[in-house]
């Protein structure tokens, strides 16, 4: 275990679900997880909090949950994702005439050169966010990835700026703090999520990051190297929902149900002849539901959404076959069957699903591999840059503080043990940790079963 390395703690505040992941690299530069928890989330709408009391309760509950997986850890401190249809951005060109010119480029003149983006003009109401430079140039040397130890006169950049709404990130922080944190940075939620899913070879191929999550879908396009475009769509999972609650008229947690179960993205992967029945309420009758429409109601949301993907990517010129690395898929809407058909079919280009294991460790438990936790993983990366390149104050970790054994994979490994009775035949014992399946069921949604055993089976 890496002792001297700070603990960084993820916070993403999402539309279905608040998650908190504390994490710590190894001295291999992986990420291992040293507390994990979520919650439901009520008072957030399309990546905005809206009711502050609900949003502290549920910050609260995942708080909760992660300290309780590691009753050890102690943090003050979060990195908070934010998205919502109030986020902006725009491009700026910055330059600096150096002072000693004999002397090497450093470190500080480029810090100078981003702090000085921050003073640009930006339309009231909105505040600047994160200033994140693309290629730089000194003197006539154009396109050069990071100008530290060149020599010249004038070192320049193109900016990307991203921008929102003062009281939407007011709100974000006030239900911060009133959770007892304290907001170390706000991080836009599509890089955070880049971060997570993406190794150095995709962001040199070209990729645009798809993510799909309850109340947005995010978008960061890598080209060359380079962050291009980042663009929130305000439509995600819980449009997909309330979409099938209206136009099949059931409720809403059956809705939700309906879509992780047997719900696809392309209609004509559903057979036309299978149907879920739903107990009817409080006497009525039960209800057939086609397969079919239901994957027709989520196909004609799910293209919006990829029509949103095609637009933005047209606009900065990317939406022929330049993107090498295609587009990543990931957040918890990632995981709807036939999306990556369906995507490759609207957008023209290769699609793959995400999953933020590129930078964890191995050994933990199958649920942190989801693309649901994508953000709040990177979330801890975009700390770690911020620490190894001294941006930030931080403490060094706890020196005892070790990866809990329910945030660990339980040992599949059945070892052959030979019993004193009979030594011809081997015993076999399954080593399996207890406790996981306790923990576990605090972190169940507490959906009720709707479809009943007899029931499941579609005609």
């Amino acid at each position: 275990m890496n002792h001297e390395q700070p603990i960084i703690v993820g916070l993403d505040i999402g539309t279905t679900k608040i998650a908190a992941i504390a994490g710590r690299k190894n001295e291999f530069g992986k990420l291992e997880i040293l507390g994990f928890g979520r919650a439901n989330s009520n008072g957030v709408k399309h990546g905005q909090v809206l009711n502050i009391d609900e949003t502290i309760k549920a910050i609260r509950m995942a708080l909760e949950n992660c300290r309780a997986s590691n009753p050890q850890l102690e943090f003050q401190e979060v990195y908070v994702g934010v998205a919502g249809h109030h986020i902006k951005s725009l491009q700026t060109r910055g330059d600096i005439v150096r002072q000693q010119t004999e002397d090497e480029i450093t470190q500080k003149e480029i810090d100078q050169l981003i702090a000085d983006q921050y003073k640009t003009y930006i339309p009231a109401g909105d505040q600047i966010i994160d200033v994140i430079a693309q290629e730089f140039t000194v003197d006539n040397f154009q396109n050069i990835v990071s100008p530290i130890g060149y020599g010249g006169v004038k070192v320049g950049a193109n900016f990307h700026i991203i921008t929102g709404d003062k009281n939407a990130i007011r709100n974000i922080n006030r239900a911060v703090e009133k959770s007892g944190l304290k907001t170390k940075d706000l991080v836009l939620q599509p890089l955070a999520s880049a971060d997570a899913v993406m190794g150095q070879e995709d962001l040199e191929a070209g990729v645009a990051i798809v993510d799909i999550g309850g109340g947005t879908t995010d978008l960061a396009v890598f080209y060359e190297g380079i962050l291009k475009h980042t663009a929130v769509i305000p439509f995600g999972g819980e449009n997909i929902t309330n979409d099938i609650k209206t136009g099949l008229g059931v409720l809403k947690t059956q809705a939700e149900q309906m879509k992780v179960q047997f719900g696809s993205a392309l209609a004509d992967e559903a057979k036309s002849n299978a149907f879920i029945t739903i107990p009817g309420l409080r006497g009525m009758p039960a209800k057939e539901i086609s397969v079919k429409n239901l994957a027709n109601i989520i196909q004609a949301r799910m293209n919006e959404i990829m029509d949103f993907v095609t637009y933005h990517l047209k606009q900065v010129g990317l939406d022929n076959k330049m993107l090498n690395g295609g587009i990543v898929l990931t957040g918890g809407g990632s995981q709807l069957k036939h999306l990556i058909q369906l995507t490759e079919y609207i957008t023209g280009l290769n699609a793959r699903i995400g999953y933020p294991t590129e930078h964890l460790s191995g050994g933990h438990i199958e649920e942190l591999a989801k693309p649901t936790y994508s953000t709040c993983i990177g979330l801890i990366l975009k700390g770690y840059s911020d620490y190894e390149h001294k941006r930030k104050q931080f403490e060094a970790g706890f020196l005892k503080l070790e990866v809990p054994e329910i945030l660990k994979k339980p040992e599949p490994v059945a070892e052959a043990v030979l019993s004193e009775g009979k030594p011809d035949e081997a015993e076999l014992i399954g080593k399996n940790r207890k406790g996981i399946k306790d923990f576990w069921g605090k972190f169940k949604d507490g959906i009720i079963d709707l479809f009943k055993e007899e029931e499941d089976h579609a005609l």
